[in-house]
């Protein structure tokens, strides 16, 4: 139905259009924390360096160096795989964590104090990786720390203490991360179902409009038979008993009881089809060109009808839209244009067809045209299809309409 149209019943939405009965974030938990992780991260680097400096006497240089490593190696290399994990490739990624495990390795031999780096490192592989390979990432760098810190410190009691280290680590690592795995999980599953949701309510609220449409179809189906149709038939009943009364005594006004009757009996047409719901009884049985060829027949105008390109068969909705709007730009040239000579043409291009009415009238300023429902209908008809209208004319020199529709 247009939307000019009044429901019978106004479409009631089930929920409102931009909301959703569950919220749903912009963005995920580690986009949305970055920050926060960043400052984390910093912290940790910040205190671990300070350590070295402070407690390892003969290396601090190496370690040092090795710790600003780390940062930096994260800065350039880990800090973008974050940001950009859909493009993150596997080999950067392995790049990634060999050069970390190398630096981790360099300051841990020369400091033990560096294994407090896991606690940075760590969190940052679940950014990149799956959950299963980010725990057993974390697990492998807590073992590794341990086995840096035996061979410096070699006896039973440093492999007691730090193996010991790294499987409480190791364990805490796989329960948490087994946690947030399926946290995660949930999450995405809860992400789909609210999509589902939001897409069964855009289908509950299309049919509703749609039954809606429908109920008002119906009632206008029922209105236009028992007014315009009946109206019709009324009309041509008495135009024909007009007729039966002359007797063939005056001919001219014979002829013009004739014209009469025939846009009486197309009217009666029309309004029967849009009781059924079916094309415009202009098109039944027959083409476009057929039809714009027995519109462009306006009585006392001298009006021709020609076809450019190969005629094809157009969308129904397409050739109801530029039947229409000849029939409402001749009916302009028959009531207001005056004019001696029309002409109509169909020109068929690859991509769009188009539609040209001329005539030699009065014509007019389109931009001081301001009622009607004339050019106003004829151009929401043709936008809804897509395509455009253009109107030239000027006093005195004609009327050119030109309509274009993709096809």
């Amino acid at each position: 139905m247009p939307d000019h149209v009044p429901l019978a019943e106004p479409a009631r939405q089930v929920t409102a259009p931009q909301e959703s009965c569950v919220p749903k974030p912009e963005q995920d938990a580690w986009e949305g924390g970055a920050l926060g992780w960043e400052v984390f991260y910093l912290i940790v680097f910040a205190a671990v360096l300070v350590i070295v400096l402070v407690s390892t006497p003969g290396s601090t240089l190496v370690a040092t160096a090795a710790v600003v490593g780390l940062l930096l190696w994260y800065l350039f290399l880990g800090r973008p795989l974050w940001t950009h994990r859909a493009a993150a490739s596997r080999l950067r990624v392995t790049i990634y964590v060999v050069g970390l495990f190398a630096l981790f390795g360099v300051a841990q031999s020369q400091n033990p104090e560096v294994w407090f780096l896991a606690f940075a490192l760590a969190p940052q592989f679940f950014s990149f990786m799956t959950p299963r390979m980010a725990i057993a990432t974390g697990i492998a760098l807590n073992f590794y720390a341990a086995a840096l810190l035996v061979a410096r410190y070699p006896s039973a009691n440093t492999a007691a203490v730090a193996f010991g280290v790294a499987v409480a680590g190791g364990g805490f690592s796989l329960f948490y991360g087994s946690w947030v795995a399926r946290i995660i999980g949930q999450s995405a599953e809860r992400a789909q179902i609210i999509e589902q949701l939001e897409a069964t309510q855009a289908e509950l609220a299309a049919a509703q409009h749609e039954a809606g449409r429908m109920a008002e179809r119906q009632r206008l189906s029922a209105d236009i038979h028992d007014t315009l149709a009946q109206g019709f038939t009324s009309i041509l009943m008495l135009i024909q008993a007009a007729q039966a009364d002359l007797d063939g005594d005056h001919p001219r006004a014979g002829r013009q009881l004739e014209i009469a009757a025939q846009t009486a009996r197309e009217n009666l047409a029309e309004a029967r089809a849009l009781v059924a719901d079916l094309a415009p009884a202009q098109l039944e049985g027959g083409t476009l060109p057929d039809a714009l060829r027995r519109l462009s027949q306006v009585p006392g105008v001298d009006a021709g009808f020609s076809v450019c390109g190969t005629a094809r068969q157009l969308p129904m909705a397409t050739e109801v839209v530029l039947l229409r709007v000849c029939q409402e730009a001749l009916a302009n040239v028959r009531k207001h244009a005056g004019a001696d000579k029309a002409s109509v043409e169909l020109r068929y291009d690859p991509r769009a067809v188009l539609l040209e009415v001329i005539d030699d009238g009065a014509g007019f300023d389109p931009d001081r045209v301001t009622g009607g429902y004339g050019l106003r209908g004829m151009r929401t008809r043709v936008a809804e299809a897509g395509g455009t209208v253009t109107v030239h004319s000027s006093p005195g020199a004609g009327t050119r309409v030109c309509v274009t529709v993709p096809a």
